[in-house]
């Protein structure tokens, strides 16, 4: 199957709106992803990019410095400001940031929402965020790891008072309901202290890797309007890599159930 492009991002007079969440170990690469493609974009003849506001609400600290895109100077600073600013004096973009948590009251107003977060609470949150909009169903970029393997998943989430549809791309947690069950984070899921116990979580180059997957996905949809697989599982030990296809048949494997169609009164005549 094919996925296209949902048609208000085809052709518009404005920017794509973009809300990253998330600017720690994959966002701080992302974003470097994220003015690549609003350079590619403007490059190529599109008359408008990207417009990306940036959500965490952390500061930099010492243990970030060498697996995250930040700099020994930059520690004490706000992590979302300090990736802004500099995308916003080498591009000459006016990207914003926003130093707080999403909450699930929250109303996220995008047209593509891309999650790095490592908790189910803000997971939920941000599923719960963009649900709060009106429109157009929200795309909702994924992207999620452990310690060699990691998974990108695009979906839609339908806004308020929108109807369920086979054609909807499942997002993260229709696959993987347990993904925002927040009974199930664990109590020791604490920053690191230091970039070598970090690094006993998590290997030095996953984080980048899956920020690159989940780049060159996005850039497939916005550079040629469709896809024929919205996801992605890597594990960076093995070497091996597996797509998410669009397949209704794909889906079912993970449990998730198609909506059912209601006929129509023609058609129940017809039958």
């Amino acid at each position: 199957m094919i996925h296209h492009i949902h048609s208000n991002l085809v052709g518009r007079n404005s920017e794509i709106k973009v809300v990253l969440v998330g600017a720690g170990g994959t966002g701080s690469h992302l974003l470097g992803g994220l003015a690549t493609i609003h350079h590619a974009m403007l490059e190529l003849g599109y008359p408008f990019g990207l417009d990306v506001t940036v959500i965490d609400p952390d500061a930099v600290s010492a243990s970030n410095i060498g697996r995250q895109k930040f700099a020994p100077s930059d520690i004490g600073l706000p992590k979302a400001s300090v990736l802004v600013n500099r995308c916003n004096l080498t591009l000459r973009t006016n990207w914003k940031a926003s130093v707080e948590l999403v909450e699930k009251s929250s109303d996220i107003r995008a047209d593509i929402i891309i999650g790095c977060v490592d908790n189910r609470k803000a997971r939920a949150a941000i599923i719960a965020a963009a649900g709060n909009s009106w429109g157009t169903p929200l795309y909702y970029l994924d992207i999620g790891n452990r310690e060699h393997d990691g998974q990108v998943v695009l979906g839609e989430i339908l806004p308020r008072g929108a109807k369920n549809t086979p054609e909807r791309l499942p997002h993260i947690a229709d696959l993987y309901p347990e993904i925002i069950d927040e009974s199930l984070d664990g109590a020791d899921d604490g920053p690191s202290c230091s970039l070598a116990e970090a690094l006993e979580k998590q290997s030095l180059f996953v984080n980048m890797t899956m920020a690159n997957a989940a780049m060159s996905l996005l850039w497939n949809l916005l550079r040629y309007g469709q896809i024929t697989h919205h996801g992605q599982f890597v594990n960076i030990k093995s070497g091996r890599s597996t797509p998410l296809a669009v397949d209704p048949e794909a889906w079912k494997r993970f449990g998730y159930k198609l909506p059912k169609v209601r006929a129509t009164r023609q058609a129940k005549k017809a039958a």
